[in-house]
């Protein structure tokens, strides 16, 4: 059986080894269907290694942050350009996109809140959640994929279909269901083509990551040694960032010949592998 221990206050000491499999498994799976934060959960499971703690995480998300705002940086720059326009009454793209953005955030941000406020957020950080929902979250993905029309785009999707996917979103505070995953299954769902439900995805996650940073470093403000792991938290935000932006370029390069099904297989493989790991 598994020993795995819930996510420990304080940061732990790490090797260099530990730190660069840490930021490259956050960085690659961050905006891959395949749930980062199951990733991150598992990896110190299996390496033998104590919980990384809240500021390696911080850290971590903050490089994959950075990935995602390079990558897109058009869409950023029309975003800030569009949300002075909507000061003025005009509605841009850029603003438009700024308003569907804002419309897919209350539900994660209420039910996120609610799970912090709660203290349940330790309680959902086992292995077995973890392979539980990694396999039931790859059949609905699957299915979407196949079956889902490629009929819209960013720029005709409705306010609806945002907050829809926003809503999608916010099952994925279950570690396993993978925030990438339920929220590009519901783009495909409701029309939206693969590289576009990819790209809404990525751009809906950036004030997502960052409330997620925010709670951190109110975690860590409680923190005495904080401060003396920062070293070890610039590794990981560098590493994540570049293998982030990696992993968002050969996404988007080839998700609209290849689909979502390596990721479908990928995570039945994850999933089934947990439960027989878990039964040993």
């Amino acid at each position: 059986m598994i020993e795995y221990a819930a996510k420990s206050s304080k940061t732990a000491n790490m090797t260099l080894i530990h730190l660069i499999i840490l930021a490259l498994v956050q960085g690659i799976t961050e905006f891959l269907p395949i749930s980062s934060s199951a990733h991150l959960i598992l990896t110190p499971a299996f390496l033998g290694e104590a919980d990384q703690g809240p500021l390696i995480d911080v850290m971590a998300h903050a490089g994959t942050l950075l990935a995602v705002l390079v990558y897109f940086w058009r869409d950023i720059r029309d975003v800030a350009i569009g949300k002075f326009a909507l000061l003025t009454g005009r509605i841009t793209p850029g603003g438009r996109l700024a308003l569907l953005v804002a419309a897919s955030l209350p539900p994660v941000l209420i039910f996120g809140g609610a799970l912090f406020a709660l203290n349940l957020v330790d309680a959902l950080r086992s292995p077995l959640v973890i392979a539980i929902s990694t396999l039931v979250f790859a059949l609905p993905l699957w299915l979407a994929d196949r079956h889902g029309a490629s009929v819209k785009s960013i720029e005709t999707m409705t306010f609806k279909d945002a907050a829809l996917i926003g809503l999608a979103q916010a099952i994925a505070l279950i570690p396993g269901a993978s925030r990438s995953g339920v929220t590009m299954t519901a783009g495909r769902a409701l029309g939206l083509g693969r590289s576009e439900s990819a790209r809404f995805s990525m751009l809906m996650s950036i004030p997502v990551i960052a409330a997620f940073a925010v709670l951190s470093v109110i975690e860590l403000m409680g923190e005495a040694d904080a401060g003396a792991h920062l070293h070890d938290g610039l590794i990981v935000a560098a590493l994540s960032f570049i293998s982030a932006l990696g992993a968002i370029a050969v996404l988007m390069r080839l998700v609209d010949r290849v689909g979502f099904l390596p990721f479908v297989i990928y995570r039945v493989a994850l999933g089934v592998g947990l439960l027989v790991w878990l039964a040993i």
